[in-house]
């Protein structure tokens, strides 16, 4: 039973939201196409906890989608979330964005492949069973017209996130089912932060750092 402050900034989707007991109360989002985080993420904050009618200090913790995703967009989530948590002396609780992601999808069977666009042909992604378990782990990997081969000849699989853009080009199968123009949202963090908040499932606020999957690799302007 937990009023949980939900941020979620690992793609161009910066979203925020007040859940109560696993359920969203409040959601705030802009998914267009620039990164408007650094703008509009306390702004966000503060408008959730006015429609609420809550104070910052009524929440029980703060919950921030770890990643993977953009490095600039889980810095500033990231950031926020322990600001928050140090100056309201709350615990902070991380989400797996892909797992957030995944449940978006309510499937009775099959598989379900959130993926987050990385360069050129390459996806961060993991691949859930229908009852939103891991079914293998978070990767970045190469998107081939082989990709999922083996899942694909026995089940339903549904592919959701940016990066399914440069799959469905690459995959032609009857059992590739593509979601277009989903990112993943503070709205689905609710249920996940109340679970770990039950079983006090928390970070090390000093320490905590994003799950970055990949080193950062700056690329030069071309002149």
């Amino acid at each position: 039973m937990a009023i949980v402050l939900n941020i979620e900034t690992a793609t161009t989707n910066c979203s925020v939201s007040l859940s109560k007991d696993g359920e969203t109360l409040v959601l705030k989002e802009d998914n267009s196409l620039g990164y408007s985080h650094a703008e509009t993420l306390h702004v966000f904050i503060d408008e959730v906890f006015k429609i609420a009618n809550l104070k910052p200090s009524e929440i029980d913790a703060v919950a921030v989608s770890k990643g993977p995703g953009s490095y600039t967009g889980l810095r500033i989530g990231v950031s926020s979330a322990k600001g928050l948590c140090f100056a309201l002396n709350k615990p902070l609780i991380s989400i797996s964005t892909l797992e957030s992601l995944a449940h978006q999808v309510n499937i009775e069977e099959g598989f379900i492949i959130p993926m987050l666009d990385a360069r050129r042909m390459e996806v961060y992604s993991a691949i859930y069973n229908s009852n939103h378990e891991l079914h293998r782990e978070i990767q970045a990997e190469i998107l081939t017209e082989e990709s999922y081969k083996d899942l694909l000849a026995t089940s339903k699989v549904y592919f959701i996130g940016n990066g399914v853009s440069k799959t469905k080009d690459l995959i032609q199968h009857p059992n590739a089912i593509f979601i277009e123009g989903k990112l993943p949202s503070a709205k689905e963090m609710g249920l996940l932060a109340e679970l770990k908040y039950k079983k006090s499932d928390t970070e090390d606020v000093a320490y905590f750092e994003p799950y970055y999957l990949k080193d950062f690799v700056a690329l030069k302007k071309k002149n």
